[in-house]
């Protein structure tokens, strides 16, 4: 009972961290950190969702979780159980391995779309789109609506549709088309799959999907943050006040898109040049340590 008190202490510990995480506006200036800080609640997070149902069936071996495990496998060999051991509690073991592989098999079911989502659209990219000396390294599509995407992959494409290249100027061009080569540089659609995978595996879960949400503007952030870099804010702000007033945009299924989320937030925060305190940092990076060795120390300890 004790161990899987320690696992629903853990499941708190990562509800309580997305709160924090989810009303604190320090995330925005600093977006590499608080994507750190998602991953740990998320893996934190699915590893005592297994731990908790495992612990309460594994109660009568009184030991750790991993320890209990293996002595299970034992008994279960030998033909033995421990007394107080019922069918129930085997039940309960089989729910934690049932959320393990519930947990796996959404993460490939979500890279296998993924990459049948891109693979069919790089299909119809090679059918449908050009090359323009103008916008070197990216790819074009005669279209009307404002598109600024990248899809991701082993061969990432960077594409913009026409109507986007008589939107913006040379200037906020230059930074869109760097923000989206971040996003294939840093792989932030690896960055997102497992939190797609945790909306699906546990759904019950609002302040998931709240993380997902949380999660994919950070990665905008991110990528706004590496354009900033090499081309100043003025640029890639006007480039997203342009979006934000061009309300047909387009992302297709499997990329990541310019205009996606948040245009005005990310407009405003570009404006502000300020960074947290390297304090607020170490402390965000200690604490997801601590998330994310907390159940995996109740399985060993």
């Amino acid at each position: 009972m004790a161990y899987s008190l320690h696992f629903a202490a853990s499941m708190l510990a990562c509800y309580l961290t997305a709160q924090v995480l989810s009303h604190s506006t320090w995330p925005w200036a600093a977006p590499r950190v608080a994507i750190v800080c998602w991953q740990a609640v998320g893996l934190a997070l699915g590893l005592s969702a297994m731990g908790v149902p495992m612990a309460l069936g594994l109660a009568a071996y009184d030991r750790p979780t991993g320890g209990a495990l293996l002595a299970l496998a034992t008994d279960l060999l030998h033909g033995t159980l421990p007394a107080g051991l019922s069918a129930v509690h085997l039940g309960l073991v089989g729910v934690g391995f049932g959320i393990g592989a519930v947990l796996v098999t959404t993460t490939v079911r979500s890279v296998h779309a993924s990459i049948r989502a891109q693979r069919r659209h790089r299909d119809l990219l090679t059918l449908v789109a050009r090359r323009d000396p103008t916008v070197p390294g990216a790819l074009v599509l005669d279209h009307p609506s404002a598109a600024a995407y990248c899809l991701p992959g082993r061969k990432p494409r960077v594409v913009v549709s026409a109507g986007t290249l008589s939107l913006l100027d040379r200037a906020e061009l230059a930074a869109v088309l760097t923000h989206e080569r971040a996003h294939a540089q840093e792989r932030h659609d690896l960055v997102l799959l497992p939190f797609t995978a945790l909306c699906r595996a546990l759904p019950w879960f609002g302040w998931v999907r709240d993380a997902y949400e949380r999660v994919a503007l950070l990665v905008e952030m991110r990528a706004d943050d590496k354009a900033r870099e090499l081309h100043a804010e003025a640029p890639l702000a006007g480039a997203l006040r342009r979006f934000a007033a061009c309300g047909n945009r387009v992302t297709p299924a499997g990329a990541l898109g310019l205009g996606d989320r948040d245009l005005d937030v990310r407009v405003r925060r570009l404006m502000v040049a300020d960074r947290p305190p390297r304090l607020i940092g170490a402390t965000a990076l200690a604490v997801a340590a601590t998330l994310v060795a907390l159940p995996i120390s109740i399985f060993l300890s």
